[in-house]
């Protein structure tokens, strides 16, 4: 745990705990760290109403967190769930409320309990989806991710291992039977790791090959931010500036991590873009820059001169209006909002209407001030606070901060323990 540090004295940690017997073992074993530094957890589990048996078993993790003294929640994934993608949509969505937990109870640390099989399996999974360096590193021990530092311990623990811990400790858990569904690549991949062991790609091998990558993903990182440093601008309103002069100077490998993070960071999304569609849009813009506009990855990327400037793309954005039901709000993964008065109000986009009657001479490009955040309630457009809007009557609510926070920053951190 040290070296997924620094810790504040006495931290309160948030252990995410699915009653499966890696993430029992992480919030055991955690707990008794944290204890010995003066600090406590909490373990979160989420329902996502996929299956019958998750409220029970959820209630099962409370019970058994209540008997050793561990304070828990249960976060609950509600709304309509997508007929395509499910996987990838509750795993956002619980990332999300995990998230979004930690930011409201004031914790800075969430330990995920994934291990060096889901190592290894993870980037088999990348190999044959043709992921480049950045997906091939797999994931990392410690990644910033607002609002919270995501901490993966135990990444060179076996499974058997923390199965191990647990039944001496006399403890069970829960199997998750999706784990044995062969409906998932994942699951099929699995029953092929003893084939793949016999011709020594077992999992401690893959999982170390992973390790030597994360290395390798560091060091592109940090050559990539000293590009950054000469070759993009960010602007407080969402938008950036890609100076093609210094970027198209540096190697290949950089710039599209350069451009894959980017334009995460402008449309703030959860992962990062495809490698082949990240390769099809450098070969565009080293060939002359982009003759045309551009949507990719929630943004839209157009020619000013001799750079490229990437935004939010409207589309995009346009259904994102989150309620108003605290003093801050987190809107689009990208705005931070402080508002006071703003009970029934809402976040949502301005829009090109509303952008054009109240730009006032500012020539930030449309997109960008289409999708800025608004607040409206139910009078209209209350105020936009970028622009220094603020309906005088009927008195609108008031936001002292409104400040660019996206989930992944540019230059994220992420850390290799080697």
């Amino acid at each position: 745990m040290t070296a997924l540090g620094p810790f504040e004295t006495a931290p309160h940690l948030a252990v995410a705990v699915s009653g499966g017997a890696d993430s029992l073992a992480l919030c055991l074993l955690t707990e008794r760290w944290a204890r010995a530094k003066g600090g406590r957890v909490t373990a979160l589990t989420v329902d996502h109403r996929l299956r019958p048996a998750a409220a029970a078993e959820a209630a099962g993790v409370a019970t058994w967190a209540a008997a050793r003294g561990i304070a828990h929640h249960t976060l609950t994934w509600t709304g309509d769930k997508p007929s395509a993608g499910l996987q990838a949509a509750a795993r956002e969505a619980r990332y999300a409320l995990l998230g979004e937990w930690c930011r409201q109870a004031g914790v800075l640390h969430l330990l995920l309990a994934h291990h060096l099989d889901d190592q290894a399996e993870t980037l088999l999974l990348r190999l044959g989806r043709g992921s480049g360096v950045d997906g091939l590193a797999a994931m990392a021990p410690v990644t910033a991710s607002r609002p919270v530092r995501l901490l993966r311990p135990l990444l060179t623990v076996p499974r058997s291992r923390l199965e191990a811990t647990l039944t001496a400790a006399g403890q069970t858990w829960i199997d998750d039977p999706s784990n044995a569904d062969d409906r998932f690549r994942r699951v099929r991949l699995r029953r092929l790791m003893p084939a793949l062991a016999a011709e020594g790609l077992d999992a401690a091998r893959l999982a170390a090959t992973a390790t030597r990558l994360g290395r390798a993903r560091q060091a592109l990182d940090e050559a990539a931010r000293q590009v950054m440093v000469a070759a993009v601008s960010l602007h407080p309103a969402g938008f950036a500036r890609l100076r093609l002069a210094p970027f198209s100077r540096a190697a290949t490998e950089l710039r599209l991590g350069i451009l894959a993070a980017l334009c995460r960071t402008i449309g703030g999304g959860v992962y990062r873009p495809r490698l082949e569609r990240l390769q099809r849009l450098l070969e565009e813009i080293d060939g002359g820059g982009l003759s045309r506009r551009r949507t990719f990855a929630g943004c839209v990327l157009v020619m000013v001169g001799d750079d490229v400037v990437v935004c939010r793309e409207p589309a995009a954005v346009a259904a994102a209006a989150v309620p108003v039901d605290g003093p801050t709000v987190w809107w689009d993964r990208r705005f931070r909002l402080c508002l006071e008065g703003g009970s029934g109000a809402r976040v949502a986009a301005l829009g090109a209407g509303a952008w054009r009657d109240l730009r006032l001479g500012r020539r930030w490009p449309a997109a960008a001030g289409a999708c800025l955040p608004a607040v409206y309630d139910d009078f209209g457009l209350a105020a936009v606070p970028h622009l220094g809007f603020r309906r005088p009557q009927p008195a609108a609510p008031v936001v002292p901060a409104c400040a660019f926070s996206p989930v992944h920053p540019l230059a994220g951190v992420r850390h290799c323990l080697v």
